[in-house]
């Protein structure tokens, strides 16, 4: 089941949709790069472009993070 999270980007309220194990992930990222979890969204935000959505861009980010630390260069 996607659910609905909010966050603030640049000082405007945004939302995504993610499943939660998805978020649980971003989480779990955020915590191993000693970020809080609205900056790495940030972050994934800037990098994202123009292109795609941000629920898109989140997941994207996790796979690949997932895919890096599977071959150990996370």
């Amino acid at each position: 089941m996607i659910r609905k999270y909010s966050t603030t980007l640049h000082g405007h309220r945004t939302s995504f949709s993610l499943e939660p194990a998805f978020h649980d992930e971003l989480k779990a990222i955020a915590i191993e790069r000693d970020l809080p979890l609205a900056a790495l969204i940030r972050d994934i935000d800037d990098e994202r472009g123009i292109e795609g959505n941000l629920s898109s861009a989140l997941r994207l980010h996790v796979l690949g993070w997932l895919k890096r630390k599977a071959n150990g260069a996370a």
